[in-house]
């Protein structure tokens, strides 16, 4: 053939529609001919050629024809030539996407429908148009060739802040007061009140409130309806001996260690609806009430009983006031009422060599009239309670609560000769308070009720709808294992006995012992992490509710270890999660101006197989959180990130494929970023600080967690720019922290 055909070596969208042309009539009217670049720089911008008469032609829509033999100029070829042309001069793609004309009825390889295809091409590939989908199919080699000759520099589209999104995909807002809907989940959470006479250590910290919070987030993502209730448990002997121990009122002791206790929450981002206290009126009021309807209905009794006095200070000994020797296991520091070391709960009475905590004295037995809770005569209820119970209950509340159950229940003491507590509403009991773990539970209570009345001081009512709701709400607890009894024995009972229609406990998970390095927590011997030292190391809040969750103690006793601390951080966090977040967020903004591209998902090799796979961990860690099994769901949260890492790995984000494939890149990328914002919804849960983080880079509102992954941030979308999630741990601060926290602290 003495024909020569050349197309354009240009980086332009112009460049692109004049192959397209020259290919496409190529393979419909002389498959021989191939279009060719020319090696060497030359002054047109396409040429055919005849070798033999020396013939030329520069101009491709006049090429068309000649090699169609078809010389007719019809509306369409206006159409292409009067406006179409214009603005791939401008080389604006987004201009051309707005371009709407009037396309052929019917598929016809014609001079006229070659012009028209190449020149829509840029605007109109990937959309929905059929004529211009069939007439690709058509004339498909073409296409091919033309795009393997042709290198479209990619005009990057101006970063205005845009959103584009899916809007049934987000978080929903939370109502201001949050109360039980109808015909809605409504999930009541608590998390064991915490002590208020010393600063909690790590081991609390993630064996209640840091594991309820979790699951709070993760419901409150998951646009269930629940509200977190927590605060401070500051009545008891324990703050009457603080008190007495530093000099001042358990009035000022409760008040400065709510304060510290809050501070430390607030800084491990611990999301409380409500964070109130047990010494209110409220509570007063709700624990006496629910004692006389106990009196009413038979369930208390009154008993005079032997107890320990101490004539140095001339008062009774509630049971943490005196110390000794436990008679179960020998241990020398067991307290009147449990013993630390072997767990077993015991009478102050039977301690070897009683001692008073307050000066040291041999305490004396005296007799002392209290009031008994007849859980034996609740015992039958009760039983039928828990064996009915619908909830999940971790492995070892149930075995603790059916041991309480198996051996008998037996009266139990409900009153102490304390001053500082809930006074018994009976005559002649005017110095005496209920026990502290009868008392509070119905923390929970007076809190939520608290709740309610600090926003209006007329609001009685809305408190109820949660806690005498049992049809409506399911109440969750967390605690560690040491409190089960009470919260599964005692207040139950206690609110069968009432005969109210109250909420119980529906579902139980409960943690065992967090140990610091092989031993344990010692705030006097300044041994381990407390909340406060935490923020004192410069780690993120993030990476110590990370780690915390990932050695969560589910089944059985965890170890804090700076070795792993740190091993987590780097390994983990930053080379995992971090790493995939800052690569996908710096590709888009380098190569796309921080706008998502349009695309075709067809253009990913293997895709579907990806979704699946991915979707099968996604119902794992979704499985996994309505499950409480938080460890396991953290793992599959890295694990989703992991395989993100692997996604971008194997579909090669980088300059060549940009250059060479960029059909393909621009779906990968698309999916990259929404994969970043999946993330930043499972890892709210137990890192809600930088899921936050991630939302700002991506510039999009809160994405609750999907049962399927979507893309839900679409084409146009414009991100933000990349922050560095998590920083690397030099490995030199694990020996500086383990002298720091090992006993060193003054």
């Amino acid at each position: 053939m003495s024909l020569e055909l050349y197309g354009s070596k240009d980086k332009t969208l112009l460049a692109l529609v004049n192959n397209l042309k020259l290919s496409i009539a190529a393979e419909v009217y002389a498959p021989k001919l191939e279009v060719q670049i020319p090696e060497e720089d030359n002054h047109f911008t396409v040429l055919l050629k005849d070798k033999k008469t020396g013939f030329e032609l520069f101009e491709p829509n006049a090429i068309v024809k000649y090699l169609a033999k078809d010389y007719t100029t019809d509306e369409h070829i206006k159409t292409e030539e009067r406006g179409l042309h214009q603005v791939l001069l401008k080389n604006d793609k987004k201009a051309l996407e707005q371009v709407t004309v009037d396309t052929p009825a019917k598929v016809e390889t014609t001079p006229s429908q070659i012009i028209l295809f190449s020149s829509l091409y840029p605007g109109y590939v990937g959309g929905s148009n059929k004529w211009f989908n069939e007439f690709a199919e058509k004339v498909a080699k073409g296409i091919q060739h033309a795009l393997s000759i042709t290198k479209v520099e990619r005009i990057k589209e101006e970063n205005t802040g845009a959103q584009k999104y899916v809007k049934d995909f987000l978080v929903k807002d939370q109502a201001e007061r949050i109360v039980p809907k109808p015909d809605e989940r409504n999930i009541l959470i608590t998390s064991a009140l915490p002590y208020v006479n010393n600063v909690p250590h790590l081991g609390n910290i993630i064996g209640s409130v840091l594991s309820a919070d979790i699951y709070a987030r993760y419901v409150k993502n998951r646009n269930y309806n629940a509200i977190f209730i927590c605060g401070t448990d500051e009545y008891g002997t324990a703050t009457e001996t603080k008190a007495l121990e530093d000099g001042v009122t358990p009035k000022e002791l409760c008040d400065k260690y709510h304060k510290i206790h809050k501070e430390v929450y607030d800084w491990f981002d611990i999301g409380f609806d409500y964070f109130g206290r047990t010494t209110t009126d409220l509570q007063t009021e709700i624990a006496q009430d629910i004692f006389l309807k106990l009196h009413k209905n038979g369930y208390l009794e009154e008993k005079t009983t032997e107890q320990l006095y101490c004539e140095e200070h001339h008062s009774f000994l509630a049971d943490r006031f005196v110390e000794g020797t436990c008679p179960k296991c020998g241990y020398e520091d067991a307290r009147g009422d449990q013993c630390d070391k072997c767990g077993n709960l015991l009478d102050p009475l039977d301690l070897i060599d009683p001692r008073c905590k307050v000066d040291g004295a041999k305490p004396v037995v005296r007799n002392s009239t209290h009031i008994y809770l007849k859980l034996n005569d609740l015992e039958e209820p009760l039983k039928k309670w828990v064996e009915e119970a619908s909830g999940i209950w971790s492995k070892n509340s149930k075995t603790i609560t059916n041991s309480w159950i198996k051996q008998g229940l037996e009266p139990r003491c409900i009153t102490r000769d304390l001053k500082w507590g809930t006074p018994v509403p009976l005559p002649g009991y005017e110095e005496k308070v209920l026990y502290v773990w009868f008392d509070a539970t119905i923390g929970y209570i007076s809190i939520t009720a608290n709740y309610f009345r600090d926003n209006d001081a007329t609001d009685t009512e809305n408190w109820l709808k949660w806690w005498k709701n049992p049809e409506n709400v399911d109440l969750y607890q967390f605690m560690g294992k040491d409190n089960v009894p009470f919260h599964t024995v005692v207040f139950p009972a206690s609110e069968i006995g009432t005969g109210d229609n109250w909420t119980k406990l529906h579902h139980l998970s409960t943690t065992e012992y967090l140990q610091y390095e092989g031993g344990k927590f010692s705030k006097s011997r300044g041994v381990g992490v407390f909340g406060n030292n935490a923020k004192e190391t410069g780690v993120s809040s993030s990476v110590w509710r990370y780690y915390l969750a990932s050695i969560r103690p589910e089944t059985g006793d965890a170890q804090f270890s700076w070795d792993e601390f740190v091993a987590k951080n780097n390994s983990e966090l930053l080379a995992n999660l971090g790493n995939f977040v800052n690569r996908i967020v710096k590709f888009v903004n380098a190569k796309y101006n921080g706008v998502l591209p349009k695309y075709n998902l067809d253009n990913i090799p293997n895709y579907k197989e990806f979704v699946t796979e991915f979707n099968g961990l996604l119902k794992e860690y979704i499985q996994a959180m309505d499950g409480i099994q938080l460890r396991k769901g953290l793992e599959t949260a890295m694990a989703l990130s992991a395989r993100g890492n692997a996604f971008l790995q194997s579909n090669r984000i980088d300059n060549k494929s940009f250059e060479e494939e960029p059909d393909r890149i621009d779906a990968v990328v698309n999916v990259g970023i929404n994969i970043a914002y999946l993330l930043s919804a499972v890892f709210y849960p137990s890192m809600p600080s930088t899921s936050v983080q991630i939302n700002r880079i991506l510039n999009a509102p809160a994405l609750s967690i999907p049962d399927q992954f979507t893309l839900v941030l679409l084409a146009g979308h414009n991100i933000g720019a990349a922050e560095y999630l998590f920083k690397r741990i030099d490995e030199k601060k694990i020996d500086e922290w383990r002298k720091l926290y090992g006993g060193q602290q003054k």
